[in-house]
């Protein structure tokens, strides 16, 4: 009888405990929710009185899910492409031929020219077949060849380019085609989630998520002296394959095109980068209206005035807060000049938009065509002025450029001529076009080139003959060449 008393004791004690238990773990909880509870009443009241700036507080509190990222990937899936590009290589470097160098031709002459094949991404922007790009994707192609998600396959042809932003705009004949509509890369916030869609490493069509980590990146990756970079910056994974590939927001728009990764192993490391829909769509519509790109000019020389600056220069040119680009200099009659922006002077936003740092400067101004009129923002000393100007092209007007005013031939201003075989094989070059005389007025006047002067580059770009020169369509910034002798000269145009 003892014994069952304390057996039944010892259930009434283990029952109490355990009931006690539960009651502290219960309130615990309801603890733990109604203190979100008091949060969102805490931001609904705060948003009725200031909802502007709290409205996207409170919906961050109530929202403790993932989006929902099926109907953007489902939908922008469809307009991403994959491009097949084959690439013509010179035999030389590749192969040796004792005949040919027995004879005293170069290394590698006479070996056969090679194809070798590369791949990419693009995105379709309108129904009738326009594909926009990266460069790198298309440079140098003898031919395209464009697979559809749905797997129909095309040739395309390239309408142009642009290698300042590594953004291409090619072309397949077809009609209904899925398109992706272009969103707003101003608008996106850090820490919002984006979608990048491509064709990475030989697979099909794929998607990774990840968010905007950083905008308005500046990397210097671009091999050009006029590269315009202002990358965004996100953590979705990205591959070789990848590049001309889309990145798309929650609702499914196009606000960059993928084109670089940060990464010391040839792979994704956690770091991806893409060109921003605000000078992709501004390429895309120079490159289809007109077959050039629209290259706006401020007139200025610059540099941030960040801490570097103030500590080696601050004080000397009695400037102690940090923002905004410093006018080195102004170009004479340039549209900065004929604003009234002086050397000194600190621009601190372009129409609204503040300007902390160079990649966030050139992304407003190489968004913009000439003839478009902006605001800048300046501070002269202690005065905060506000002036208008009114941007240039390289040739300091105010109009548009045509293909047709593009004419290399034209623009150099010189007699050319195919380099003859035995000056290649004697200068150990492949090819280019010779000076026989230079004309008043051109731009190889004003850079001093002398008569015999061999142009081997053009942007950065062979030419073997006088047929390449057709296919430049872009303004000279930069030429590469040898004189007879063996001097070698090169030329920058700003």
């Amino acid at each position: 009888m003892k014994k069952e008393m304390l057996f039944y004791l010892s259930v009434i004690a283990i029952s109490a405990i355990t009931g006690a238990a539960a009651m502290y773990i219960t309130v615990g909880s309801i603890d733990a929710e109604t203190t979100p509870q008091t949060s969102i009443i805490d931001s609904e009241a705060a948003f009725r009185q200031n909802p502007v700036t709290d409205a996207h507080f409170a919906s961050q509190v109530v929202s403790t899910e993932y989006p929902d990222l099926t109907y953007a990937a489902e939908n922008a899936v469809k307009a991403v492409v994959n491009i097949e590009a084959t690439v013509s290589v010179a035999g030389r470097g590749f192969e040796r031929d004792p005949f040919f160098e027995f004879f005293g031709y170069p290394q590698g002459y006479g070996s056969t020219p090679r194809e070798r094949r590369a791949g990419g991404s693009g995105v379709i922007i309108s129904e009738d077949g326009y594909i926009v790009t990266n460069n790198h994707v298309i440079e140098n192609a003898s031919k395209l060849r464009v697979k559809l998600h749905d797997g129909r396959a095309y040739d395309a042809e390239i309408i142009g380019s642009d290698p300042a932003t590594d953004v291409a705009l090619i072309k397949i004949d077809a009609s209904g085609l899925p398109t992706l509509p272009f969103g707003s890369s101003d608008d996106l916030r850090l820490g919002e989630w984006v979608l990048a869609i491509g064709y990475p490493m030989e697979l099909q069509s794929t998607i990774t998520a990840g968010i905007v980590s950083a905008k308005a990146r500046r990397l210097g990756a671009l091999d050009n002296s006029g590269g315009i970079e202002s990358f965004i910056q996100t953590d979705a994974a990205v591959n070789p394959g990848n590049s001309g590939g889309a990145l798309v927001n929650t609702r499914g728009e196009l606000v960059g095109i993928n084109t670089i990764i940060k990464t010391s192993t040839g792979s994704y490391v956690g770091y991806s980068f893409a060109v921003p829909e605000t000078i992709v769509r501004k390429i895309v519509i120079d490159l289809k209206e007109s077959g050039v790109v629209q290259r706006a000019v401020l007139g200025v020389s610059f540099r941030a005035v960040d801490q570097q600056f103030i500590d080696e220069a601050g004080e000397m040119l009695n400037i102690d807060k940090i923002g905004g680009m410093y006018v080195a200099s102004v170009s004479e009659g340039g549209a900065a000049s004929e604003a009234g922006i002086r050397k000194g002077d600190v621009i601190t936003a372009i129409d609204g938009v503040d300007v902390n740092d160079s990649a966030i400067f050139l992304e407003q101004i190489g968004k913009r065509r000439p003839g478009d009129a902006i605001t800048l923002s300046v501070r002269r000393g202690d005065k905060e002025l506000t002036l208008k100007a009114t941007l240039q092209n390289r040739a300091g007007e105010t109009s548009l450029l045509s293909r047709e005013t593009v004419d290399v031939v034209a623009e150099l201003g010189a007699k050319l001529k195919n380099v003859p075989t035995s000056v290649c094989r004697e200068l150990d070059i492949r090819g280019g076009v010779q000076v026989e005389s230079v004309k008043r007025g051109g731009l190889l006047e004003r850079c001093r080139v002398k008569e015999g002067y061999i142009i081997t580059h053009i942007n950065d770009k062979p030419i073997y003959g006088v047929d390449d020169l057709d296919r430049l369509n872009q303004s000279i910034t930069s030429i590469d060449g040898i004189y007879p002798n063996g001097r070698a000269s090169s030329y920058t145009i700003m």
